[in-house]
């Protein structure tokens, strides 16, 4: 008889391994170097505290590995061939995601045929013969478990008719049984802006696809808009940007301006930006507006399935609930798809140009070329505000027809293409006053147009990224240019409403309605009373501290 004891079984739930994907790794990393300790991170997400010790000891490696193109849910960190391949697969897992977040459908063969097309362009850096490419199924197998992709290649092109006609029946029994008013059903989107990209026919356009490096046209920014089904209440917009302090916005408080500023390397809503504009932005303000109307804060958010959407969104608050749209739908239900985007781009373009006239009519020795070379971020963010103010109430509602019928109210008719072709006619009034080659075709076109990123732009976008990273690594603490902050001086106060008063006098001589320039002249001072209470309180304070 055999007198060894015999081994004990372990329970299943014992022998069972959790894959550790890099996105809790990062999570982990973060939390441990916030100050808490190894064994609350281990009880926080149900690990053992020697794995969490092992991920903390490999942190350096961890973040090097995701500043790459690795996906943050991969669970292996895996050392990548040198050469075209390699940086082919940077280049496609971009051009991927892009895609992915423009929510278009990927087939096998598109990919493939995209990643030949970049490794064509790419070999020519290296030397000839050193390596050769096929996209075979073999690769295209690997590439996809490497990267993260195994779940983005199911579905069918092309919207889903079936799905968008049967969703708003099931969705209006939800709407029943919360019950929920139209003030209390919201939609968020995120869409792409080229905001410094001219009509593809100009000379502008013209002289900078002849032009070396990076291309202006080609900085984008992503933005987040919502707003609720009666079209009463538009929130403050997210703003997506590759960099977190551009030279232009130094010096200015990221939160006084009209827009929630954040950034990513990509300019994309990541989970994490998402999951903070939810939680600090979303709910804040639409809980504020439920207060300020006197409407039970119990709201319904509409989504879609894009990567940067949470699929456990419901669970953050317990007066939101969210319902997610089925896939290859967006572009025939979701409200913001069907006329706020056009409508916003066609305003932020009117913006740009009515600025660019203004300027050049100040300063007549300027070019259009000199402005286009100044014209910066802050700018952009400045023509935001402008254009999504400039979304109606008529706009918001009426793209709920096709979702939510029953909310829609058709008490502007036609008013909302009328005023798009109006908006489009002015933009080309604009272009002739600018002296650019542009018509209503290509004023509509640049707004309908979604820019698929080419084989160069996603060469330059990487670029630009590297370029950044060792700038930002590259450069020490102390040498970083100072940012002189803002403040009021009572002197340069004191010269600006002379100024102001000046201009009224200019105005009250010119203009033979009495009335009206009294209309005007209160206009201002109610407008500058503010800055007048804070110039008051400078005088104060400057002639107490002289009679002390």
């Amino acid at each position: 008889m055999d007198g060894k004891r015999p081994r004990e079984c372990k329970s299943e739930s014992a022998r069972k391994r959790t894959a550790i994907n890099l996105e809790l790794k990062i999570k982990i990393i973060r939390k441990y170097e916030a100050g808490q300790c190894l064994s609350a991170i281990a009880r926080e997400f149900g690990l053992a505290n020697s794995t969490v010790n092992t991920i903390v000891k490999d942190a350096a490696r961890i973040k090097q590995h995701v500043k790459g193109t690795a996906c943050l849910k991969s669970t292996i960190i895996t050392k990548r061939r040198e050469g075209a391949i390699s940086e082919m697969e940077k280049l496609l897992t971009l051009w991927m995601e892009d895609q992915i977040q423009k929510r278009v459908p990927l087939s096998v063969m598109t990919v493939q045929a995209k990643a030949r097309s970049l490794f064509d362009d790419l070999k020519k850096k290296y030397p000839e013969g050193t390596q050769s490419f096929s996209a075979s199924s073999g690769w295209f197998s690997r590439f996809k478990n490497r990267a993260g992709f195994c779940n983005v290649f199911g579905e069918a092109a092309g919207a889903d008719l079936e799905r968008a006609r049967k969703f708003p029946e099931w969705l209006h029994k939800i709407i029943l049984e919360g019950p929920y008013l139209p003030e209390q059903i919201f939609n968020a989107d995120e869409k792409t802006l080229f905001w410094k990209k001219m009509p593809s026919r100009t000379y502008i356009a013209k002289q900078e696809k002849t032009m070396p490096g990076y291309k202006a046209s080609k900085d984008r920014l992503t933005l987040l808009f919502s707003g609720n089904a009666s079209g009463t209440f538009k929130l403050k917009p997210l703003l997506v940007y590759p960099f977190e302090n551009p030279c232009a916005l130094k010096g200015i408080s990221k939160a006084t301006l009209p827009v929630h500023y954040r950034s990513n390397s990509k300019a994309w809503v990541s989970v994490e930006i998402f999951e903070d504009w939810f939680v600090n932005s979303f709910v804040p303000e639409v809980e504020k507006y439920c207060k300020e109307n006197d409407i039970p804060f119990k709201i319904l958010l509409i989504l879609d399935n894009a990567p940067g959407h949470p699929s456990h969104l419901d669970d953050f608050h317990p007066n939101v609930k969210v319902v997610y749209l089925p896939p290859n739908t967006t572009s025939l239900i979701q409200p913001m798809d069907q006329g706020v985007t056009a409508h916003f781009k066609a305003y932020y373009l009117r913006a740009t140009f009515a600025q660019a006239v203004a300027v050049l009519d100040e300063n007549p020795e300027r070019t259009l070329i000199d402005f286009w070379k100044s014209y910066n971020i802050y700018h952009a963010i400045r023509n935001i505000e402008k254009a999504w103010a400039e979304i109606s109430q008529t706009c918001m509602n009426e793209v709920w027809k096709k979702l939510c019928p029953q909310f829609f109210s058709d008490f502007a008719g036609c008013e909302k293409d009328e005023l798009f072709e109006e908006v489009c006619e002015k933009i080309v009034q604009f272009g002739k006053q600018l002296q650019l080659e542009v018509n209503k075709k290509d004023v509509e076109e640049m707004i309908a147009h979604d820019e698929e990123l080419s084989n160069e732009d996603l060469m330059e976008l990487e670029a630009a990224r590297v370029a950044e990273d060792e700038r930002s690594e590259g450069v020490e603490p102390e040498v970083e240019p100072k940012i002189e902050p803002k403040w009021f001086m009572a002197t340069e106060m004191a010269v600006a409403f002379k100024e102001l008063n000046s201009c009224l006098a200019r105005f009250e001589k010119m203009d033979p309605n009495t009335s009206r320039f009294l209309k005007v002249q209160r206009m201002a001072e109610d407008t500058f009373a503010c800055y007048r209470e804070i110039y008051e309180e400078k005088k104060k304070a400057a002639t107490d501290f002289f009679f002390k």
